[in-house]
């Protein structure tokens, strides 16, 4: 008799993995069914981060999981990084936004552009949890545009003197220091900023329906003055800030697979036990259709993704694929999570379910770091040669 196939791995793609690759994602995998499951309902109805969880997620080695480990990084691979990402959002977008934004967005930065000084006092204690950072770039009426920034830093002296607001930021009231991207008269220019640094605020944005669970803010600078050696001394210009997007980018064309993967097996469970008009709504042909087109796009997401690490451990990984992944995934795990919502009926709206709390998840996912329509443009500029943004 033929082996029953996975139903979240249709083409067994776990197969392709390394046994270090495979470690990785499992002991992820039981961190996340432990310890996050059992809560992350109750955090998205309160609107509270698990931040709790914090020196568990930095004992496994989920932040900076690629630094080198003599910075205090794990010294992972992109595909394992990958896997951290997709099964931390199997659990919620929140947790695996948090994990996202210290990694790719703030130790990411400071181990490329920063000084040696830098890493060495940075990042093993953010690599510890210790030390937590957010990244500020977003601007109010920026958007899609980043080199429509308005933040500028000026030099005084031996100081730089930063004036301006960012907005939509990942851990703001949480961290310790920000990455904070401003206009200088050499062009944008990187500072880590301790955030108790006068003139510094954070304010957190409330009334959300979308990443509860995860903590977003509003930072202003009001003369904030730093040193000269706050500045990352090794990039000028936005290729500073979009190569850090690129990077937790990258992570994100991971993370929805989780999501839809963990909608889809509670849709599984759902349909084999409903019993509808005397029989199991999983017999019935529309929910089948529905199912098997769930597992299709999961499958298509995962070879892309994994292909994608492949290549991003090669140092072969393009922007453009990356925002190929990115467009496909999201648009994926929407799709599915909202057509798994729809199955579940009348429980589908409650967050006894998952369905619904990834579906307004991925509504932020699926807009931050590079909206749908501009990656789309992304992959046209590329087919083209032709910028229409």
């Amino acid at each position: 008799m033929a082996t029953r196939l996975d139903p979240l791995d249709l083409y067994d793609v776990r197969s392709l993995l390394t046994d270090e690759e495979r470690l990785v994602q499992d002991s992820v995998g039981r961190f996340v069914d432990e310890r996050v499951l059992p809560i992350i309902g109750d955090c998205f109805d309160q609107g509270r981060f698990p931040k709790e969880l914090i020196p568990e997620i930095a004992g496994l080695g989920l932040l900076g999981a690629t630094i080198p480990e003599e910075y205090g990084g794990a010294g992972m691979n992109g595909v394992s990084y990958g896997l951290i990402c997709q099964e931390l959002e199997r659990g919620d977008s929140g947790l695996r936004s948090f994990a996202s934004v210290q990694s790719s967005l703030c130790m990411y930065p400071i181990f490329a552009y920063g000084s040696e000084e830098q890493k060495k006092h940075y990042l093993p204690p953010m690599a510890a949890g210790e030390v937590i950072g957010c990244f500020g770039l977003t601007e109010p009426h920026g958007g899609s545009d980043p080199a429509n920034m308005k933040t500028n830093a000026k030099k005084d002296g031996g100081d730089w003197v930063i004036n301006g607001a960012k907005m939509w930021i990942t851990n703001g009231n949480l961290a310790h220091i920000a990455i904070v991207w401003a206009q200088t008269e050499d062009g944008i220019q990187g500072f880590v900023v301790p955030t108790d640094t006068a003139g510094f605020k954070a304010q957190e944005i409330h009334k959300k329906m979308s990443l509860r669970a995860s903590v977003t803010s509003a930072l202003f600078f009001d003369n904030v003055r730093v040193p000269d050696s706050a500045r990352l001394p090794n990039v000028k210009g936005l290729k500073g800030p979009l190569g850090c997007l690129t990077q937790a980018r990258y992570g994100i064309t991971w993370g929805p697979i989780g999501a839809a993967q963990a909608c889809l097996k509670e849709v599984l469970d759902y349909t084999a036990q409903r019993i509808l008009f005397g029989k199991p709504l999983a017999s019935n042909q529309a929910v089948q259709l529905k199912l098997a087109d769930m597992a299709r796009r999961i499958t298509t997401a995962q070879l892309l993704s994994l292909q994608l690490g492949r290549l991003k451990d090669a140092g072969k990984m393009q922007p453009t694929q990356v925002s190929l992944a990115k467009w496909n995934n999201c648009r994926m795990a929407i799709d599915i999570a909202r057509q798994c919502r729809d199955i579940l009926g009348g429980a589908g709206i409650t967050t006894e379910h998952s369905a619904i709390r990834h579906a307004l998840n991925l509504e932020s996912v699926i807009t931050y770091e590079g909206t749908e329509t501009v990656h789309e443009l992304v992959v046209g500029r590329e087919l083209t040669g032709i910028n229409a943004f």
